[in-house]
């Protein structure tokens, strides 16, 4: 393909590409840590362990690749629990929580997706360790003979402390050390079932010398550098367990709105207690007032009452704990209810009958209710035909009865009871009953026109009952065709005057409803009840509300609009519209959806096409917006190294990408890039031309360079057709003058296989490699400790042989060209780790190949023998002249247990730290001062010079 000019002399472009559709990938996962681990370890199952103190910043960095871009989510379970984070965080490569707190241990899973293949997903325990504070607590058990001259008192120290890893207590006496055996009258011993969470010490038989100061010290063995800590207990002849008295009445009885204080005070103690105040349902009242043992509430209402408990604590023997109850008195909630002669079956009130008026009222507390009766304003006493009683408390509290026998028409008139308490300060409650020749039992009816009642969903409705009789009694609402709750959440509601009021009903709402009668401010008789049907008409719910097609000029579409629901369903027309221009209508008979289509699309023909399907309660839309628009093309972020410094203040950047779904469209014409730096506002734009078709799956490559050390770019792109411009993606470029290789990708970075030696270097993970490894030998895990995580090593089984060699040789480093005004030259440090673990380990030896000459290699590094199960660094300065090659070079040792490693390979800017340099594996090289490397191998910068795609 054609190769456009570069943009204001800051850009070249080279669009470089294959064919087919290799480059799209499913997504690999793994995690590695960055925060402030104390120790990584592999447990069985190959489980990774983070361990991380309390307090400390987790970060946990998900490495991924796969083309697209993979889609990452954080999750986190612990136990049977699952918590979703809230903040944006858990979508990054980075999880990050600051001040890390024991509850958020637990296994962290990261999940990438792409829509390729299945989700990739890797975990990580988080083991968060802690130390809190120890606590000594003292117990004794005192025991007399009957004799009374054999007296023996038992102390026991009881040390506890939460923590994590498991605890380990010691125990002192002043400075003295004491362990289990040293004394005889002491015992130290852990309760089997409190293993590892409790220490005890049992002083035996109290002796004058026990008298003393003693020291628990809680110790997680300086694990993620937790310091031991200590706690110290001074026992005499006057510790003794806290006692307590309470200078107030059980209960108290106070009014609403007045003062409460409670005063607690010690009584016995040593060491003093601490006072608390606790209360048995929830906590405190928030405006409660403490001031040491004394408890202050100031204007106290009833949800203030309950049992408050003054609790007395110094950790000797078992907490003093003394309650008080506080009463706050009220009258509430005043019904009442006539029940006809209960010998005949009629509900009606007759002359010559009995009739019985019952009065109920809540009343706090209940044994100061009192009840007053009254007829027509005067007084009234219990007589032989007014029969007054007040019921068992026990089996309808606050319920008072007037029965009137054989009634007589003087007995006609208005009775009224009166509840109060006794004392006053609350108000009393008066209820007013007539009897008549017009009281009568209810009844209930529903006017024709309020069943069925039909609606529209988001009206507001009313449901009427209308009730006849007097007195009219309280209306209960319910559901009557199935279990569920009225629409403030209860099982039934409440109605003085016979109207249930739904505000913005939904169709949930439809069904039939049951109104009855309470016995509460009317009769108590049989409940009469009637039933009223709700109808909720609601617009057609349709699919898809909203769907985007992209097409190119030319072609044709169908787009299909469906009813998924409807109330009434009769009666459905539908009509098409692109904007307000109508396209077409019609009827649905027996068919659910609707299709139109448009043969052959043109500039004409692109916008938004609703379909509208209606009723009588109004319309749903299907949305269709057709465009020619090209889709976002999709950075390629899976590229080896492809930053790279072309010039001591300037690097050069290789930006890949896809084009999604490039045929869905008319033929992509040009791109629009856009670069900017971070931070700026304006956008450097050009367009590059685009010759050909582009294929699925085709890696186009866009040299960026000149751009300036150490700045990070907005980079923007835009593919156009002739429809115009389509979506943009946006992505940021950032300035690195590092080298990092850890042989996880495909192309083990670009390093190659020397053809002269004897054997090659192999890549391998744990979890990969062969089951018939040769054991003591060989890493268990990568360096980051991840069994799942590559590395290379030499393999020295049969049929190597004693002295044979394989050499890895790295891409080749272009260095930039010396600085002709003198400018201070800058330092490399090479670093890479070593595993060598084997009885017949040989060598590993590090060269330094300049260009130009091939023939001449400096030795940089040498270790020879075994060096143990782990991973070793080495760090080296380099300051080569001119663009170099790094060959690592395996030496078979005398036997088969001689596997030699290397992972993490990396060149950064700027000298080593001398503390990091082992000098006993340091040779000098024959390296000379020099400027600048440029991170790039010669075959991406051969890309550079290419035409083709």
């Amino acid at each position: 393909m054609d190769v456009a000019i570069g943009l204001l002399g800051l850009l070249t472009v080279l669009l470089e590409g294959s064919s087919g559709q290799g480059v799209y990938a499913p997504p690999t996962v793994r995690i590695v840590h960055s925060g402030l681990a104390c120790n990584i370890e592999e447990e069985r199952y190959s489980e990774r362990v983070y361990t991380i103190r309390e307090g400390e910043t987790l970060e946990l960095t998900c490495l991924v690749t796969g083309h697209p871009r993979p889609q990452i989510r954080w999750t986190k379970t612990a136990g049977s629990a699952s918590d979703r984070f809230q903040d944006s965080s858990v979508f990054n490569e980075t999880l990050r929580i600051a001040n890390i707190q024991r509850h958020q241990g637990g296994r962290y899973y990261c999940k990438a997706e792409n829509g390729l293949g299945s989700p990739a997903i890797k975990s990580i325990r988080v083991d968060v360790y802690y130390l809190d504070d120890p606590i000594v607590t003292v117990h004794q058990s005192i025991g007399e003979a009957k004799e009374q001259f054999y007296y023996e008192r038992t102390v026991f120290l009881r040390c506890v402390a939460n923590s994590n890893p498991p605890v380990r207590y010691s125990w002192r006496r002043g400075q003295e050390v004491l362990l289990q055996g040293s004394d005889k009258g002491v015992e130290i011993y852990e309760p089997f079932f409190t293993q590892g969470e409790t220490k005890i010490l049992k002083l035996k038989n109290l002796r004058p010398q026990d008298y003393a100061n003693y020291s628990c010290i809680a110790s997680v063995r300086n694990v993620c550098s937790i310091p031991d800590k200590m706690v110290s207990f001074r026992l005499s002849n006057k510790t003794a367990s806290p006692s307590i008295k309470l200078l107030v009445d059980d209960p108290i009885v106070v009014n609403p709105g007045e003062a409460v204080t409670l005063v607690c005070v010690t009584t016995g103690g040593e060491p003093a207690p601490s006072l608390t105040w606790v209360r048995s349902a929830g906590g405190l009242p928030e405006k409660t007032v403490l001031n040491g043992g004394t408890l202050t509430i100031p204007a106290i209402a009833s949800e203030d009452a309950g049992t408050y408990s003054c609790v007395a604590n110094n950790n000797v023997g078992n907490p003093a704990k003394k309650s008080t109850n506080i009463i706050v008195r009220a009258l509430k909630k005043g019904r009442f209810w006539i029940t006809p002669d209960p010998y005949h079956k009629d509900d009606n009130i007759q002359i010559g009958r009995e009739v019985k008026i019952s009065c109920q009222v809540e009343a706090v507390p209940s044994e100061e209710l009192t009840f007053s009766w009254f007829k027509n304003g005067r007084p009234l006493r219990s007589s032989e035909r007014m029969v007054i009683t007040q019921t068992d408390p026990d089996v309808s509290p606050g319920t008072t009865n007037l029965d009137i026998i054989d009634l007589k028409f003087t007995d006609f008139g208005t009775y009224t009871c009166v509840a109060s308490l006794k004392g006053g300060g609350i108000s009393d409650i008066s209820i007013d009953v007539n009897i008549s020749s017009s009281t009568v039992p209810p009844n209930l009816t529903v006017p024709q026109e309020k069943s069925p009642l039909v609606t529209r969903e988001g009206d507001t409705i009313e449901l009427q009952c209308q009730v006849t009789g007097k007195p009219k009694p309280i209306i209960l609402w319910s559901r009557a065709d199935k279990e569920v709750a009225m629409p403030d959440g209860t099982m039934q509601m409440e109605s003085y005057d016979g109207i249930l009021r739904i505000v913005n009903v939904s169709r949930e709402m439809t069904g039939t409803y049951r109104c009855q009668t309470s016995q509460y401010n009317g009769f108590n008789v049989k409940p009469r009840e009637a039933l009223v049907q709700l109808i909720v008409q609601y617009p057609p719910a349709v699919e898809p509300t909203f769907l985007e097609i992209r097409q190119g000029q030319g072609r044709s579409i169908t787009m299909s609009c469906r009813v998924l629901r409807a109330y009434p369903t009769r009666v459905l027309t539908y009509e098409w519209r692109l904007g307000s221009k109508l396209l077409r209508t019609g009827q649905f008979d027996l068919q659910d959806s609707t299709e139109y289509t448009v043969s052959s699309l043109s500039r004409d023909s692109y916008g938004v096409y609703n379909c509208n399907i209606i009723n009588e309660a109004g319309a749903g839309r299907c949305s269709f917006l057709v465009t020619g628009k090209a889709y976002a093309p999709e950075f390629y972020y899976d590229t080896y190294n492809p930053l790279w410094q072309n010039r001591p203040r300037v690097y050069s950047y290789s930006l890949q990408w896809t084009q999604m779904n490039p045929s869905a469209v008319d033929r992509i014409l040009a791109y629009r890039l856009g670069i900017r730096q971070a931070g700026q506002q304006r956008w450097w734009e050009q367009e590059i031309t685009v010759n050909g078709n582009i294929q699925k799956g085709e890696l186009i490559t866009y040299n960026l360079t000149e751009l300036i050390k150490p700045e990070a770019y907005e980079v923007r792109l835009t593919p156009i057709t002739r429809f115009g411009e389509g979506d943009s993606t946006i992505r940021v470029i950032k300035y690195s003058g590092e080298f990092h290789c850890g042989f996880e990708d495909g192309n083990i970075c670009l390093f190659t296989q020397d053809d002269t030696d004897n054997f090659d270097w192999t890549k391998q993970s744990t979890a990969t490699r062969d089951t018939k490894y040769t054991p003591n030998t060989g890493p268990n895990a990568d360096r980051t400790g991840s069994k799942e995580g590559f590395y290379m090593y030499i393999e020295t089984s049969r049929p190597r042989l004693e002295g044979e060699k394989a050499r890895l040789v790295s891409p080749v480093f272009s260095v930039a060209p010396k600085n002709p005004y003198g400018a201070t030259n800058t330092a490399y440090c090479f670093s890479f780790y070593y595993h060598m673990y084997g009885q017949h380990i040989g060598s590993l030896n590090v060269y330094l190949r300049l260009k130009g000459q091939t023939a001449i290699e400096n030795p940089l590094w040498s270790s020879s023998g075994n060096k143990g199960q782990h991973w070793n660094q080495a760090r080296v300065n380099i300051n080569p002249p001119t663009s170099f090659q790094l060959i690592f070079e395996g030496i078979r040792g005398p036997g088969i247990e001689g596997d030699i490693a290397i992972d993490d390979v990396s060149i950064v800017e700027g000298e080593c730290m001398k503390s990091d340099q082992p000098a006993n594996n340091l040779r000098s090289g024959a390296v000379g001062t020099l400027e600048h490397i440029r991170l790039i191998p010669v075959t991406i910068l051969m890309f550079v010079l290419s035409h083709q795609r």
